[in-house]
């Protein structure tokens, strides 16, 4: 079966963006990021801390404690004698980096050239285009719903032989705008799908032949071009705050406002409309969710959804519900955890520098989510495998990560996801949980 979208020409869909009032760009220069070693106490650090601000970048601190600190921060504490690590020494010249290296791109699909730098928003919807148009026959441009601002939540619907209907395969990258690697590792993965199939690879033939994929590069496309233009960090949608709270604190974190357990743990997720995990003021309030939610829905209702990732940055983990509760566990969790160890092994041996994901349930692996994707699209989705993938890397360069990583990044989950893809219907998952 078809499913049918609002499938608009991408080149017309910025054209109707409003335009946002002025804003003056973030600087970080001089800014540092540190990391912190915990040795299983972030409380005490984290006491140590108190007087002083700044802005914590991870949330698994048993180990240690990431946070960027602002000029006149940076002296106070190097004295407090902590132990720690420098990620970015100023953080200012790291961003200046990512657009100084940008390559030229020919477009031509092709040209992996593209993977060599960063790209805005508007390159990012004419290189999907370009991809649709090289694979014409068994793809179809998508919408899954429209931003805050107006944009167009686009994608790709890839089918092999037999036409669409099959189980889908659903990919959503840049849902936190500050993510910048998760958007060219899923076009990656779409790039190896087209020409794979287009030059007649097996293996690639038999993904399309048995799924359907549904690839969302760029799930926060306000968030995303608000990084680009204004500040490189930033996290959420551009959602205004609510009528009674601070009206400077924009944003909802669309990855805690999905309906599935939306309000089922305090630990989860954010009241305050200025944190950058603030979950809204009701499941689903921000438009891209009830937007990427119908999808869900319709695919869920139709051929049923076999695989759902929703790709991050950072930290190099693979995670499976739930992520609500540390101590709740799905009857899938087996056949999920055995996948995820042969995709984290997969990667590991086909990458250069051997990187290594952690993996397992969300909540007991890493920390509580409420609200989230992952949860939402096994409980209300009844996808038969759901991850969160966390990529490079684990702390030398957090969300910044230099271009001349991009591809080997993008190489690596390339390697990882046809594992994966290939081993979704093998019988080692007997007895594993139901399907």
């Amino acid at each position: 079966m078809k499913v049918s979208f609002l499938a608009p020409f991408l080149a017309s869909l910025a054209a109707g963006v409003p335009t946002p009032p002025k804003n003056d760009v973030v600087s970080y220069d001089g800014y540092k990021v540190l990391r912190i070693n915990t040795h299983g106490h972030p409380s005490t650090i984290r006491e140590e801390l108190s007087g002083i601000t700044y802005e914590q970048w991870n949330r698994d601190v048993y180990k240690h404690l990431d946070i960027l600190l602002s000029p006149d921060q940076v002296a106070t504490v190097e004295a407090l004698d902590l132990e720690y690590q420098v990620m970015h020494e100023n953080l200012g010249e790291s961003i200046a980096a990512e657009s100084t290296s940008r390559s030229v791109w020919k477009r031509e699909v092709g040209d992996l050239s593209w993977y060599d730098s960063y790209h805005d928003y508007q390159d990012h919807i004419q290189y999907f285009e370009d991809l649709q148009k090289s694979f014409p026959n068994n793809s179809e441009l998508i919408s899954s719903g429209t931003s805050y601002e107006g944009r167009n939540i686009y994608g790709l619907h890839l089918w092999g032989a037999g036409g669409p209907g099959k189980p889908a395969v659903l990919y959503h990258g840049n849902v936190h705008a500050r993510e910048w690697i998760t958007s060219p590792v899923v076009e990656y993965i779409t790039l190896q799908l087209v020409t794979g199939y287009n030059n007649g690879d097996a293996q690639t033939r038999s993904f399309l032949d048995k799924y359907d994929f549904y690839i969302v590069p760029i799930v926060n496309p306000d968030g995303f071009a608000y990084s680009h233009t204004t500040d490189r960090l930033w996290r959420k949608n551009r959602q205004p705050p609510p009528k009674n709270g601070n009206q400077s604190c924009f944003g909802r974190d669309i990855n805690r406002n999905w309906e599935f357990a939306w309000d089922a743990n305090p630990l989860g997720a954010s009241t305050n409309p200025c944190s950058q995990s603030y979950k809204g003021e009701a499941p689903s309030d921000a438009p891209e969710t009830q937007g990427l939610d119908k999808l869900v829905r319709q695919l869920r209702d139709g051929a049923g959804i076999k695989l759902y990732i929703d790709w991050h940055s950072y930290g190099q983990y693979i995670l499976s519900p739930f992520g609500y509760k540390e101590t709740l566990y799905a009857p899938e969790l087996g056949k999920w955890t055995k996948a995820a160890g042969i995709v984290s092994e997969t990667i590991r041996d086909s990458s250069d520098a051997r990187t290594t994901f952690t993996f397992g349930p969300s909540g007991a692996t890493l920390y509580p989510t409420t609200g989230a994707a992952p949860d939402h699209v096994y409980s209300i989705g009844r996808a038969e495998f759901s991850y969160t993938i966390e990529l490079r890397d684990t702390g030398k360069f957090g969300f910044v990560l230099p271009p001349e990583l991009i591809r080997p990044t993008a190489e690596e989950q390339w390697e990882g996801q046809k594992a994966l893809l290939s081993l979704l219907d093998e019988e080692f998952f007997d007895g594993e949980g139901p399907a």
